[in-house]
């Protein structure tokens, strides 16, 4: 992009956060939680602010710094001192705020391409399972709160990395085909700088919500999922060799454990089984869109397993990770970390997932890769669902 270019309305949101947070910092004294919280909730917005200096907007670049390094300072400061590098902090804040609002305008584009961004299909299966680890994590019985913080803070998690899996991935997509290609970066109706604020702006939206209504480890652990699943998995992984999801899947996992540090403040056992629930559930699910899709791969050069090895390599690995699956699902019940209920759905649904994708592997097609690759979404949200029921039973 152009240095000139003006930031959008998302990062100016993240300036306008710091120099706000700042302002109500300096104006309840040096000392108090009240005054540590609000010089807290200065550090996710400026944090992407940084990134998006780093990226596309240089000439934010140094203010972003002075004013990262004043806070600092400003918070590790004693007494007299403390007070003194409080007001250049501020200042360097508000100073950064105003530098955000100049440049040359850029299109924003449609509010409708910014829901594109958030990948909402991919994401209501994510809440489910986040929703689910904290109901697990409340015994059956979550509060409305406790359901609205998790739903918020990890729909503003996901969609933030979503759409920062929109820039990383805009090249790839104008290769695989139409659908991707319509997608609102690959196709330009929404510029890179623009949907790489957008996704930082949410990611740091989630940090303060969770961190604030929540715990600081929930928002720690969204963040982490975050960060995983944008640079690890799309930066590194996807592009890297077949088993690019069997790693990947951990980003996917991360929710489960979100949802019950919401509920506990801790992450135990129950939690870690449904992490690994979704990590083993993830290559079969995965694998079984890769056949479908395995031309629009191939084109783009993502060394998925059935580009990479074929077809049939792909169908028995299926075969071998729904049986890893199926058998580490009823482990937990065996462990009494679950019971009937759940015990009972585990066995029905892994029992369909495993003869579904028998199955495919005798008799390859592409209505059956499909049809497997449905199930196994219908799979997890309702194995899911039975954990978060079962502690009612």
């Amino acid at each position: 992009m152009r240095t000139s270019e003006a930031p959008g309305a998302f990062l100016r949101a993240c300036a306008l956060a710091v120099a706000g947070a700042t302002a109500l910092a300096v104006a309840t004294g040096g000392s108090g939680s009240v005054h540590r919280v609000l010089a807290a909730l200065a550090g996710p917005p400026l944090a992407a602010l940084l990134v998006a200096a780093v990226v596309a907007h240089r000439r934010l670049l140094v203010p972003t710094v002075v004013t990262a390094v004043l806070l600092l300072a400003t918070a590790a400061a004693p007494g007299a001192a403390h007070l003194a590098l409080a007001i250049p902090a501020f200042a360097a804040a508000v100073v950064l705020a105003v530098l955000a609002w100049r440049g040359e305008p850029v299109a924003a584009g449609a509010w409708r391409d910014y829901v594109t961004l958030t990948k909402p299909r991919i994401m209501t299966l994510l809440l489910l399972t986040g929703l689910c680890g904290a109901a697990v994590g409340a015994h059956g019985r979550p509060s409305l709160t406790l359901l609205a913080t998790t739903f918020f803070g990890l729909g503003l998690a996901c969609g933030g990395a979503a759409a920062l899996n929109h820039v990383l991935d805009r090249d790839i997509d104008k290769l695989m085909g139409p659908r991707t290609a319509a997608r609102p970066v690959a196709s330009g109706r929404i510029t890179a700088p623009r949907a790489l604020e957008f996704g930082l702006a949410l990611s740091a939206a989630s940090f303060t919500l969770l961190a604030s209504e929540a715990n600081l480890l929930t928002a720690v652990l969204a963040l982490v999922g975050n960060l995983f699943y944008v640079v690890v998995y799309t930066g590194y992984l996807k592009r890297r060799g077949p088993e690019n999801i069997v790693l990947g899947g951990v980003a996917g996992a991360v929710p489960p454990l979100v949802g019950y540090a919401a509920a506990t403040g801790s992450v135990a056992v129950p939690a870690l089984w449904l992490f690994a629930i979704v990590c083993l559930w993830t290559p079969p699910h995965f694998w079984a869109l890769a056949i479908l899709l395995r031309e629009h791969y191939a084109r783009a050069q993502v060394p998925m397993l059935p580009v990479v090895r074929g077809e049939s390599v792909t169908l028995r690995r299926i075969v071998v990770y729904t049986v890893v699956l199926v058998a580490a699902t009823i482990v937990p019940v065996a462990t009494g970390t679950f019971g009937a209920l759940y015990l009972v759905a585990a066995l029905l649904l892994g029992g369909l997932f495993l003869a579904l994708s028998v199955r495919l592997l005798r008799a390859p097609s592409r209505k059956g890769a499909a049809g497997l690759f449905h199930y196994s979404l219908l799979y997890l949200a309702l194995l899911f669902v039975a954990a978060a029921l079962d502690p009612l039973l």
